[in-house]
């Protein structure tokens, strides 16, 4: 029998197999497959990092935690409806060369963003801003509370005590009640609490020492600190605007009289934990620190965050006599030169309670 012959070709001026032939064609239809894979996976890319997304209110503000991969940050922001894509956030990090730059922390987006956006904010670590509001009349306590109860601080006072936090502020006082200005601090999320302190110290040391430049003459304090104590107790005695210079002209007065402050607010903050909503006689004869029914002078420090309207108007008294007041039990009160005036307006105000 005669022998069959491979077919051969000539191609590109070389001699080939049809086997070689069709492997060639194969080879051609992979890159040509390819290329348009490749085509068509960067026109899918592209439309996904351009294309926006709705954000749920409740994602808006994410956070993305220390030591977190690529993979685990964009599972993360597709469970949670920022992106529409895991894998397409993957890809588009990796394209771009961003996978291994994008930082930790609290980020917030607007109701709708595009991957490309959110990727720009996790390389450049734009963090979202946190805020904290210390409230005028609040103690150290509550604003110690507060801080540690914030998503966005970073708690590094926690366990530590009053003298190691003071010292770690380079404050000189042996108490930090009234030493924090009360207002509200913006702050990058993962701040320290140490610092968000330190802002407040500095806010209350230029206020204080701003009103102190500017204060009446003959005021029975030697100190801004003085000062400071006697405004805390004017921050919890009213909180009416217009009362303010009028309390504190009374207690103002009674200083330089040499007469007891009989201060209300002072027992409730030297009583403590041990205070049951009600001051009773009792409280006002037993003696402690705070106790301004028992003792002469100035309580030992503040007994709360006073504002400025508050350290304004202990600096700068209203020219009143007035030795006494009594609530009017409406936010207001009756302010009495005599003792005997102060007695008809007890009766007329308290005692027919």
């Amino acid at each position: 029998m005669p022998r069959s012959r491979s077919r051969t070709f000539k191609l590109c001026g070389g001699r080939f197999s049809a086997a070689g032939v069709a492997w060639f064609r194969s080879l051609v239809f992979v890159v040509v497959l390819g290329l348009a894979a490749t085509a068509v996976g960067a026109g899918w890319l592209a439309h996904f990092a351009f294309t926006t997304v709705d954000v749920p209110v409740a994602s808006r503000v994410f956070d993305v935690d220390q030591g977190m991969g690529l993979r685990q940050v964009a599972n993360r922001l597709e469970s949670d409806g920022v992106v529409s894509s895991a894998r397409g956030f993957v890809a588009l990090s990796r394209l771009l060369g961003k996978s291994g730059q994008l930082k930790a922390g609290s980020y917030e987006v607007d109701e709708r963003v595009a991957p490309i956006t959110v990727l720009g904010k996790l390389e450049r670590g734009e963090f979202a801003q946190g805020q904290v509001r210390f409230l005028e009349g609040w103690t150290y306590r509550q604003i110690r509370n507060v801080l540690q109860a914030h998503p966005m601080v970073r708690n590094e006072t926690e366990g530590w005590s009053d003298r190691e936090i003071l010292e770690r502020l380079g404050i000189a006082e042996a108490h930090p009640e009234g030493l924090f200005f009360p207002d509200t601090y913006w702050f990058a999320a993962g701040t320290s609490d140490l610092v968000i302190l330190q802002q407040a110290y500095r806010r209350m040391q230029a206020v204080l020492g701003k009103l102190w430049e500017s204060r009446a003459r003959g005021l029975p304090f030697s100190s801004p600190y003085e000062a400071l104590v006697l405004a805390s107790i004017v921050e919890k005695e009213t909180g009416h605007p217009d009362e303010r210079e009028l309390v504190a002209a009374v207690f103002v007065n009674r200083l330089k009289r040499g007469m007891r402050l009989q201060a209300d607010p002072t027992i409730v903050y030297g009583l403590g934990d041990g205070f049951e909503g009600r001051l009773r006689r009792h409280h006002l004869q037993t003696d402690q620190p705070y106790n301004t029914y028992t003792r002469y002078g100035l309580p030992p420090t503040p007994i709360a965050l006073p504002g400025a309207a508050a350290i304004a108007a202990t600096l700068n008294p209203a020219n009143s006599p007035a030795l006494y007041f009594v609530s009017r039990n409406d936010g207001t009160h009756v302010f009495s030169q005599t003792l005997v005036e102060h007695n008809r307006a007890v009766n007329k105000y308290q005692r027919s309670r």
